[in-house]
Formats: C-alpha cells, sequence, structure tokens
C-alpha cells in the first residue's frame, strides 16, 4: 500500500435524528435501508422499540415488526432479507426473522449464549459458510475491556453456533459496532474504536482466519467533523436542525455499507455517543 493516498469518502450530511444501527441492503434491484426504531426516536409513539426497512429512493418505510427487539442487522441472499436483533441491550439470545417481501415475517431463535451480554451484529458469507460477528459486552472474564467481537457460523442463515474463542478482536481495549464482509478470501470489518478525549472513530481490519488480524495503514475511517452536521434530508424540521447544529459530536460509530448503481452507499452514526445521536 506504499505511496497510495486514503481512499477519499464524501459525508452527504445528516438524514435523520435519533436513529442509529442501520444497515443499507439491496434487494430485488432497490437499495433499502434496514432501520432499528429506538423508543425515544422523535416519530416513535408506540413506547417500544422495533425493526423497519426504507424504501430509499422514495424514502418510504416498510410495516414494522420484531416488537420489543434492538440493536439489530441485515442480510439478503436468493431474494431472502434475513435479520438479527436481540432481546435486550445485553441480552444473551439473538432471534432471526426472515422475509420474502419485508411484509410477511418469520422468526426462530439463533443463537443463546447464556451468561453474555450481547448487542450489535453483523452477517456476512464467509469461506466455508456465514459468519456473524458479535459485539459482546458481559461477562468480564470472556470480554476483558469492554466491548469484543466474538463470531458465530451457520450453514443456513437460521441456526448458528459460536465459533471457537480464539475467533475475537480484541479484549484488549474497546471493540465495538462490527460491519464485516469477505472478499478475496479475507474477512474485513469495520469496528468502532474508542480514544482519549473521548473520541470514537472506525477503524478497518482484515484476517483470513478470524484470529490473526491487520490493521489498515489507512485507519481511522472516518472521523467526526463539521461536515457531519450538513442537512442532507430537506424534511428535517427547524427544530430538528437546531438540534443537529447545537450538538456535541465526538463520535463516528455503526458504520455499514453496500454497493450500489457503481458506488459504496455508507451509513454512520454521529453525536455525543450518550443518546444525543444522528
Amino acid at each position: 500500500m506504499s505511496g497510495r493516498s486514503k481512499p477519499s469518502i464524501k459525508k452527504l450530511g445528516t438524514v435523520d435524528c435519533d436513529m442509529v444501527e442501520t444497515t443499507p441492503i439491496i434487494f430485488r434491484d432497490r437499495l433499502y435501508l434496514f432501520e432499528y426504531v429506538r423508543p425515544n426516536y422523535w416519530q416513535n409513539k408506540t413506547g417500544n422499540s422495533y425493526f423497519r426497512f426504507i424504501d430509499v429512493e422514495v424514502d418510504k418505510p416498510i410495516s414494522a415488526f420484531a416488537w420489543g427487539y434492538h440493536l439489530g442487522s441485515a442480510y439478503v441472499e436468493d431474494d431472502v432479507v434475513f435479520v438479527y436483533g436481540v432481546e435486550r441491550w445485553g441480552g444473551s439470545e439473538i432471534r432471526v426473522f426472515w422475509s420474502r417481501d419485508l411484509k410477511d415475517w418469520s422468526s426462530k431463535l439463533a443463537l443463546k449464549l447464556p451468561g453474555w451480554g450481547i448487542y450489535n451484529n453483523s452477517v456476512c458469507m464467509g469461506r466455508d459458510g456465514y459468519v456473524m460477528a458479535i459485539e459482546i459486552g458481559e461477562p468480564k472474564e470472556v470480554v476483558g475491556i469492554r466491548y469484543t467481537i466474538y463470531f458465530a457460523e451457520s450453514e443456513d442463515l437460521i441456526n448458528w453456533r459460536l465459533a471457537p474463542l480464539d475467533h475475537v478482536y480484541s479484549k484488549d481495549r474497546y471493540t465495538a459496532c462490527p460491519a464485516l464482509r469477505f472478499l478475496n478470501d479475507y474477512y474485513y470489518m469495520i469496528y468502532l474504536e474508542a480514544k482519549p478525549g473521548p473520541r470514537y472513530e472506525p477503524h478497518i481490519i482484515r484476517s483470513r482466519d478470524l484470529t490473526n488480524w491487520e490493521s489498515s495503514p489507512y485507519n481511522p475511517v472516518m472521523s467526526p467533523s463539521e461536515e457531519d452536521k450538513k442537512i442532507a434530508n430537506p424534511k428535517l424540521s427547524e427544530d430538528q436542525r437546531r438540534r443537529i447544529r447545537e450538538a456535541v459530536n465526538i463520535n463516528n460509530s455503526d458504520v455499514d455499507l453496500c454497493e450500489f448503481r457503481g458506488e459504496t452507499i455508507i451509513y454512520y452514526s454521529w453525536g455525543n455517543q450518550q443518546g444525543t445521536e444522528f
């Protein structure tokens, strides 16, 4: 990589408030955005959390599902959409939801890790099946310094088992919010690092075996900046625009991405990493 310049990422600005965990997917040649709608989301009057998809081109939500579930991610295979979430922040169970039309959903317990606290996740097709990166926060003897990313494996995207415990990154510091991909015999993972300040920045690493990892010389992938506060959605109200202007910004987190019409589409969150997030 010597002599190459860092790839350019163009930040387009903020599209919503109170929205953090999202996954862009391509489903039947259309771009959709999976969203984990938190109870405090400005438009959520139900008092509960849920999942939904947005048809990005028309900015239209599809029916809500997975009521009471949290911290999800989405994956598409053979015109079936799979979504994975936990029953509570720090819960011990991951449930899988799947659908062929984004409206009618089936579900099943995908993985249970008694005594472990599960948070974010990400799924990709790997070398010999499917792989899930799982952000773990508890117990301390498992995670070391909170948070730590472990892995699970599956042949069918529904039934999962924990991978060997040496498949991990990284017990020596804060490593959260995974986005996992497999390309040219490498697993690539974007994750969140906590820096002094505090300041939270996404980094990218790669591995052939999920055990030995190589960090990119171009890290961090992104950093908090005034560009995060640009307005990318004309529908945002004046009150929302004021919130964006006045917000403390120490964080670019929860990165996820896909390729669509020759471009890499990146979604991420910014804010104070303590609940005021965009």
